[in-house]
């Protein structure tokens, strides 16, 4: 089963659509349809679901099946009670089982992960959504998160019984649906503008999204990370592989001092400034065109006008309408930008893209 992708490959937007049309079919219709979330370490999957409750204030109970080390972990334990001089067992459900309506989600975190025993009793609450001692309440829809099963992680095979209860998704990074979170989530921006300047060095063995938000929590109280050089630099090979780490203390000392801030580009008295940095920005040292540092920074712009507060009446206008016009950033990065921000729904900024140089080149290039 080694590399097998279960479902499609999804993006963490896609799955929380997923997750949304799940929920609102059993809602209405009452359908058990449980969600299995497929990707490996650290890529995000538990906080996917955690956020997606969060956001929605729906209720959320959270289970580690490879922690339980027998089935009354999972059923309860039982009691003999007495009714009528008939006793009888009974069982007490265990603490964790949800005993309120929906909506709301009960996630089975690295359910492949549990002991064979243990998955084979998780078999029917998969397919019914209840145990032979309880049932979940109504509104509620299971999700579950898994790990692939090959040679790279200590996992147990679920067999086809198993995974035809479930819906099946395979969550790839995507480094500007992370970068989002990131930004909600008040991450290091110097560490968002090196995982969308260097997306292809996430995802390995070591350098996880996970282990990026470690080392960027880390290094978030350092003002000036090139004074505290030795001690980034422990940090970085401490969190990161040696290749990821590397390039991000190459990036300390490169990228970094180049990289222009949404603000910068939005306030700025003089958009000539801006326009000679954004020179120096696209151009290596031998002269080749960075298009990964442009693209970053037209991500950070895009970010920056999507999740945070916009006081849109003190941007300057005009300069967001030079930085779309700069002759330097390909057509292409420039029409992805426009479209990214014509969807966000915003009069203010709307109005602040009406420029009929604007509109000549938008159709220019349709």
């Amino acid at each position: 089963m080694k590399n097998k992708i279960f479902g499609t490959k999804s993006t963490s937007s896609e799955i929380e659509d997923l997750i949304k049309y799940n929920l609102s079919i059993g809602l209405k219709f009452d359908i058990k349809s449980p969600l299995c979330i497929w990707g490996t370490h650290g890529i995000g999957k538990t906080e996917i679901v955690k956020g997606f409750a969060k956001r929605n204030n729906m209720k959320f109970e959270y289970i580690a099946p490879a922690q339980f080390e027998e089935m009354g972990d999972l059923h309860g334990i039982p009691e003999v009670i007495e009714t009528n001089g008939v006793k009888s067992t009974k069982f007490i459900s265990p603490n964790w089982v949800p005993k309120e309506e929906g909506p709301g989600i009960l996630l089975l975190d690295d359910l492949n992960r549990a002991d064979d025993r243990i998955l084979r009793g998780c078999m029917q609450l998969i397919q019914n959504y209840e145990l032979v001692s309880w049932k979940l309440p109504k509104g509620w829809q299971i999700v579950a998160t898994a790990n692939p099963d090959d040679m790279d992680y200590s996992v147990t095979t679920m067999d086809n019984a198993m995974l035809t209860r479930m819906i099946h998704t395979t969550l790839i990074f995507d480094s500007k649906s992370w970068a989002k979170w990131a930004d909600s989530k008040d991450i290091d921006k110097r560490g968002v503008s090196f995982v969308l300047t260097y997306p292809e060095l996430i995802n390995n063995n070591l350098t996880t999204p996970r282990t990026l938000e470690k080392l960027f929590r880390l290094i978030k109280p350092i003002d000036d990370l090139n004074s505290k050089y030795e001690l980034v630099y422990q940090l970085a090979f401490g969190c990161l592989d040696e290749y990821a780490a590397s390039a991000f203390i190459s990036f300390l000392n490169d990228d970094l001092l180049l990289l222009i801030d949404p603000e910068d580009i939005l306030y700025h008295n003089k958009f000539s400034d801006i326009e000679k940095k954004m020179k120096s920005l696209s151009e290596g040292k031998n002269g080749e065109m960075r298009l990964d540092r442009l693209s970053t920074v037209c991500t950070r712009l895009s970010l920056y006008l999507t999740t945070k507060k916009v006081d849109y009446n003190k941007i300057k206008g005009e300069n967001l309408v030079s930085f779309l016009l700069l002759d330097l950033l390909p057509k292409d990065l420039t029409m992805s930008l426009y479209k990214d921000l014509i969807k966000i729904n915003n009069d203010d900024l709307k109005s602040l893209l009406r420029s009929k140089k604007l509109a000549n080149f938008i159709l220019d290039q349709l």
